[in-house]
């Protein structure tokens, strides 16, 4: 079980959001490269990128941020970037800049052509991410709520050739208020591809509920606010994730 810490990037920092509302956002760190290394240090096997101001813009927004993560991590470990990525030119650009994923979100509902032409040109590197809040997708940074149902698009989604869905409950992101467990295995369980939980990640009680539902093809989470507020230990988490996953 991965627990994969975000690193989501506005104007330049490092901050998070309560629910997706960018007027709710707090700074953590104001050098996003040295967050990435600490992460690193405490067991970090992936790292989750989002460009904040590129998922409204609908463009990427914050390169030079990027950059520097990149040129800090090197080929350490696996970064999976989403954010305004919603052409073949920009996903070639970030994958040859070192991003290992990329994440398609708004795009894969409003242009499922984009989506299955970058499946077919990036094959094993596109990942959707699907944020929903009460079984229906939210798109444009969570600020629309649309009438498709989570698992038609994540199958449609897996038919296309992507790698695996990223299932977001926007009800609960930035909350601590933990993940819905429910939500997720069913809809892993819907499908062959694997899924990354993320939205409300709070305590070592999550971390082992998810374990529990690894079978159903849930291979990790997201970690964001509750590991920036020390409320949760990431390298304790990454510890737990481990002996419970074995």
């Amino acid at each position: 079980m991965l627990i994969i810490p975000a690193i989501d990037l506005k104007d330049g920092q490092c901050v998070r959001l309560r629910q997706g509302l960018m007027e709710e956002s707090t700074v953590f760190s104001e050098n996003p490269a040295a967050q990435a290394r600490r992460w690193i240090e405490q067991g970090a096997s992936r790292l989750h990128l989002v460009d904040l101001d590129g998922a409204f813009a609908g463009k990427p927004k914050n390169e030079y941020a990027i950059k520097s993560i990149l040129d800090e991590v090197g080929d350490e470990i696996p970064v999976q970037l989403g954010g305004g990525i919603r052409d073949l030119d920009t996903i070639e650009r970030c994958l040859d800049r070192g991003i290992s994923y990329v994440i398609i979100g708004t795009a894969a509902v409003k242009n499922p052509g984009f989506l299955r032409d970058a499946c077919s040109a990036f094959p094993g590197h596109v990942i959707v991410g699907i944020d929903a809040k009460d079984g229906k997708v939210a798109v444009d940074g969570w600020s629309k709520l649309t009438g498709h149902d989570v698992v038609d698009l994540a199958q449609k989604s897996e038919e296309y050739g992507v790698e695996a869905i990223i299932y977001t409950d926007i009800g609960r992101d930035g909350m601590l208020t933990g993940i819905n467990i429910e939500a997720t295995s069913r809809l892993a369980r819907a499908l062959r591809i694997p899924v990354i939980a993320s939205g409300g990640l709070s305590s070592l009680a999550d971390v082992e509920a998810l374990c529990r539902i690894a079978e159903d093809g849930v291979i990790g989470a997201i970690a964001g606010r509750a590991i920036y507020d020390g409320s949760l230990d990431f390298a304790t988490a990454c510890r737990h994730a481990a002996q419970h996953s074995a």
